[in-house]
């Protein structure tokens, strides 16, 4: 036989019965139930006063709040809520301000919970989580294996329009395949710059980035439009676990020194004496190298007259747009890259300079 639970509604009507059987004291009776005399008398007048209906617990909401909504404030919000359903009540909030004004109204939370309580709101629909395939994120052991991807936020430019930079690298030189100031983080311009890293540099085999938009998406198997792209050309999408940014800590790293960049105008660069000059700076590290790299393509940046061109300059592979081959003539195309190395040829004169060269004291 199972043991019958004993609710204190029915303790109470027993304290009571045993109480007026007068074979107990009111002592006997508090210490047995394990309650004060004060208690056991309470409920003794309240069963007086409305029977075993007193025995119940009654409500400990106050008779009055000083900081209740106002039922005519409350009473309007019903009221657009009921002409609009499918205004939120922040959106309720704004309308009913601009109807009265003076008026001091409840924060959202609280005309979301009145709305709730009156059947106004419904819940939520729960969305079942995609299931992810298994990504083994195996040791990177040769260059060009696993690229890393991912965009550095967003942030705003000084014409208050939001940039998101998107980074690439090389999952094991760590070298800076491509870093790009882009207007949103969709397939429709991030695309365009993958390809342009791969026309240059090849397909890697695995390419590990997070699971955020362009890179992963709600559907099977978390695979975007860009990740079915990736495994069209050959390339293994390879994703590190929802919330585990350490699992890409390298290219993390490498965002944060990126957001250490100096702010403000750049100072006017420094025109190196001579190349043995530049290439005194001993560099023993792939850092090092990068360091350096770096610092002159930002010479070529800022002045493109006094630069110079960095070790290992090459021709690009990218097929050069119209703008550029009218431009290839002049030697400012973007797809042909210009040396101080190479001889230049000479200026050419007008007749009126040369005689004027040629005419000495």
């Amino acid at each position: 036989m199972p043991w019958r639970e004993i609710s204190p509604m029915e303790q109470r009507l027993e304290f009571v019965r045993e109480y007026e059987s007068e074979l107990f004291t009111m002592t006997e009776l508090a210490a047995q139930y394990g309650i004060s005399r004060k208690t056991g008398y309470k409920w003794l007048d309240r069963y007086d006063a409305a029977g075993a209906l007193g025995l119940h617990d009654r409500s400990r909401r106050p008779h009055a709040s000083p900081h209740a909504t106002d039922p005519e404030l409350l009473a309007m919000l019903i009221r657009l809520r009921q002409c609009h359903p499918r205004w939120g009540a922040k959106k309720l909030l704004v309308v009913a301000a601009r109807q009265a004004p003076k008026a001091v109204w409840p924060c959202p939370a609280t005309v979301a919970a009145h709305l709730k309580a009156r059947g106004l709101i419904g819940p939520r629909r729960r969305r079942r989580p995609p299931i992810a395939a298994a990504s083994t994120r195996a040791p990177i052991t040769y260059a060009n294996e696993v690229w890393t991807t991912d965009f550095k936020g967003e942030f705003l430019t000084g014409d208050h329009r939001y940039c998101y930079p998107l980074t690439l690298r090389d999952g094991f030189s760590r070298f800076v395949l491509r870093c790009d100031a882009l207007t949103a983080h969709t397939l429709a311009v991030t695309r365009p710059r993958m390809e342009r890293a791969f026309a240059e540099y090849g397909l890697p085999e695995r390419l590990r980035s997070d699971n955020g938009p362009p890179f992963g998406g709600p559907g099977l198997g978390r695979l975007s439009a860009l990740a079915v792209w990736w495994i069209r050309l050959g390339i293994v999408p390879e994703r590190i676990d929802p919330g585990h940014p350490e699992q890409n800590g390298s290219h993390e790293q490498f965002h944060a020194v990126l957001k250490q960049k100096p702010r403000g105008r750049p100072r006017p660069p420094r025109r190196p004496n001579s190349d043995a000059s530049r290439a005194s700076a001993p560099s023993t590290t792939t850092s090092g190298r990068m360091k350096r790299w770096t610092r002159q393509c930002r010479r070529r940046a800022i002045s493109p007259r006094r630069a110079r061109c960095p070790d290992g300059c090459r021709r690009s592979s990218i097929p050069a747009t119209r703008k550029s081959a009218a431009s290839t003539k002049m030697g400012t195309s973007r797809g042909v890259s210009r040396c101080s190395s190479r001889p230049r040829s000479p200026a050419k004169t007008s007749p009126s300079k040369k005689s004027t060269m040629g005419s000495g004291p």
